[in-house]
């Protein structure tokens, strides 16, 4: 049985502590929690025993080697804010630890390469929690193009919509700096980007990117005619019967999260999405060059009536085309089932010259039509071969976020970023 320390309780922690402390406990066994906040880390604990495992001894941020030492865990857990995740990782490797990483590994070049420069360093492993490659839905499409179901692949549009319960969270929590994520290219398209490179067995050779604040903000609201501002929900009737705001004090889990967590740390995880000091897109169009010369169109808009996606390939052989609309949700951290649960989930092949086809596939119960209980299975359970290559490693999560780096950079200079001016990519063919 392999031992866990998990570091960052914040929503997505909820995830690893259901599954080690619950379906996979005979496998795996938590042994501590390290926070900057004790009152998440003791609502952790709460969690664990919900699940009918004991509590486990926590740790401030300040602890972390100590930590390691005192309940040599095999194994760390990174669910912090993206922009400490390489800290962690780094000094989890030094100590002689292998990692699993919430997406995004890390959120630009620099902390990428102390990264792999701890992996060469240590021998140790970083696994990536790619949960989007483990989806039914996705995996189906994996399969269909490595059969060479409509021949070799030509270009791809892709398009993500986040609608305005899930895409506004982005802007009312730390994401909403880029400091902290990297913006969404980097935060939330990773999965994107990197189901892309996982399905096309390929990696990006340039990339052009736009993008801006269209919408959230204040001098947006104030253009669409809004003369009511409030900086956060809690405490402020201004926000009572806006649609945008996040009560946090009728959602039990985001109570005992954040609310009451406030005195220790004064993080605000309902700040109005409508407020200043937002420093990320909320719409974005990339268009991506791959060294197997797939042309890749992409969009990720956060503001829209439904939630999901429209994925199309074309191909020598005819096209492929993907509709997901997902069930919406806020990341509480509490109850996990409906977190990316689908309502809608079709892939039609339109061959070039035969009729179209339905494909066939099985969505599993839980999060994201089954994957995330999919990932954990490979993540806790026994190993097993996998002909669909699903597991990331870190060459896997540097490339995926390379690809959001390099429109965030091509969105500042309005010019196309090639790979080769990364000293990251080099270090990753």
């Amino acid at each position: 049985m392999k031992k866990y320390a998990l570091v960052g309780t914040g929503g997505r922690a909820g995830l690893y502590i259901s599954a080690i402390g619950g379906q996979w406990k005979e496998n795996a066994r938590l042994v501590a929690f390290c926070d900057t906040n004790q009152t998440r880390m003791n609502y952790a604990n709460t969690l664990l025993e919900k699940e009918g495992a004991a509590p486990v001894s926590t740790w401030k941020a300040q602890q972390f080697e100590e930590m390691i030492r005192e309940t040599r865990p095999d194994i760390v857990i990174v669910t912090t804010m993206d922009r400490t995740h390489d800290d962690y990782i780094v000094r989890a490797l030094h100590a002689g630890c292998d990692v699993i990483t919430e997406k995004p590994m890390t959120i630009d070049e620099k902390r990428a390469l102390r990264i792999l420069d701890a992996i060469e360093e240590t021998g140790r492993q970083v696994r990536v929690a790619f949960n989007y490659r483990y989806a039914p839905h996705h995996s189906k499409v994996r399969e269909l193009l490595m059969n060479g179901t409509i021949g070799e692949v030509y270009s791809v549009h892709f398009e993500w919509l986040l609608n305005t319960e899930h895409g506004a969270d982005y802007f009312r929590r730390w994401h909403r700096e880029k400091r902290n994520s990297g913006g969404l290219l980097v935060h939330k398209s990773t999965h994107h980007f990197d189901l892309m490179n996982f399905w096309l067995a390929s990696t990006p050779a340039r990339v052009y990117a736009e993008g801006g604040l269209r919408f959230y903000g204040r001098e947006n609201a104030e253009r669409r005619g809004v003369t009511q501002f409030y900086p956060r929900a809690h405490g402020y009737p201004q926000a009572k019967d806006d649609p945008f705001a996040l009560q946090m004090a009728e959602n039990p889990q985001l109570k005992a999260l954040y609310l009451d967590a406030e005195h220790e740390d004064s993080y605000f995880r309902d700040q109005s999405v409508f407020s200043d000091g937002i420093t990320i897109e909320d719409t974005m169009s990339v268009l991506v060059k791959y060294q197997n010369d797939v042309q890749l169109t992409y969009s990720l808009n956060t503001y829209l009536p439904w939630e999901g996606l429209n994925v199309v390939f074309n191909g020598s052989k005819g096209r492929l085309e993907m509709k997901i609309v997902e069930k919406s949700y806020v990341n509480a951290g509490g109850e996990r089932a409906n977190e990316g649960s689908l309502e809608t989930c079709d892939i039609t092949v339109f061959p070039m010259f035969a009729a179209p086809w339905k494909a066939d596939f099985t969505l599993g119960e839980g999060g994201h039509g089954g994957g995330d209980n999919a990932m954990l299975a490979d993540l806790f359970g026994e190993v097993k071969h996998d002909p669909l290559q699903r597991a990331a490693d870190h060459r896997a999560g540097a490339m995926s976020i390379l690809t959001g780096i390099a429109g965030n950079l091509s969105m500042q200079q309005q010019r196309p970023v090639h790979f080769n001016e990364f000293a990251l990519a080099s270090r990753l063919t």
